[in-house]
């Protein structure tokens, strides 16, 4: 049996699974929640499919053993490759962020033009593509990988000359498509957010962050599964490399303290994996 004071678990390749935590912690303040970024082996988003699997599986384990109540895998390759298999692993609730930002896209375009920015492996994999055509098949989807977003965001430079430089590098071409809505297809974007806007001009950027948020919120509410109210809320947080870095960039993000942080060692290094 599930015991409903436990926390809600959360991963994600390294900071960007922030943006989730925030939302969850803006929406239900009275939930515990357990973060793990993968920072040693981040980003995630060049990597092999068999590879991904592997590091979610392992990010999975950890945080089942730290008894929660239901999983976010805040990464967005993560969610396109292998979300499915991590349902079928565990026996608590899963959810991943790429249905609720395809259905955020159907509601929002107005001429059924939906682009999709996130890194190499989602776009490769058409999760969006197919998640938005299973709502609405009319939608026209185009799909812009931007694999240096995520090396932006964790070393913080989320404004500033570089970072519109390269922003407008991915962009200027995709937004002569005539589109309306452009998802933010990794939890690492929204800190971009602001270039971003400055660069497509008015297109309705969607967060999944914030629409995951509300499915987490849902399915608490809709089994029973919400916290009481009279112990005080949990947060606590795992990285796998770089704590200082993980603290400055998410203290700035979150504009709170980050107190309760540990370093864990990952099953398997990055040198390994090029080798």
């Amino acid at each position: 049996m599930t015991n409903n004071e436990n926390a809600i678990g959360i991963f994600d390749s390294g900071i960007g699974g922030l943006t989730v935590f925030k939302e969850i912690s803006s929406m239900l303040p009275a939930e515990s929640i357990v973060y793990l970024g993968d920072t040693a082996r981040v980003p995630y988003g060049i990597r092999s499919p068999e590879v991904v699997t592997r590091y979610s599986f392992e990010c999975t384990d950890f945080l089942v053993r730290q008894k929660i109540k239901l999983l976010v895998v805040a990464c967005n390759t993560v969610s396109a490759i292998s979300l499915r298999r991590i349902q079928t692993k565990v026996s608590i609730p899963v959810i991943g962020v790429i249905e609720p930002g395809a259905r955020a896209a159907v509601a929002s375009t107005k001429n059924g033009k939906v682009g999709i920015i996130g890194t190499e492996a989602t776009i490769r994999s058409n999760a969006y593509l197919n998640a938005i055509r299973m709502l609405r098949e009319d939608v026209e989807v185009f799909g812009q990988a931007c694999p240096l977003f995520v090396p932006l965001v964790e070393e913080g430079w989320t404004d500033g000359i570089i970072a519109r430089l390269i922003v407008e590098k991915y962009l200027k071409e995709m937004v002569k498509k005539g589109l309306d809505t452009i998802v933010l297809g990794c939890t690492h974007y929204p800190l971009l957010r602001d270039v971003i806007q400055n660069t497509v001009g008015d297109v309705s950027l969607i967060d999944s962050a914030i629409e995951t948020a509300k499915v987490v919120m849902e399915v608490l509410s809709e089994n029973g599964m919400l916290r009481g109210q009279n112990n005080e809320a949990i947060k606590k947080f795992f990285v796998t490399d770089s704590p200082k870095k993980f603290v400055n960039v998410g203290e700035g993000f979150l504009k709170g303290k980050i107190k309760d942080i540990t370093t864990i060692k990952p099953k398997m290094s990055r040198e390994q994996d090029e080798n």
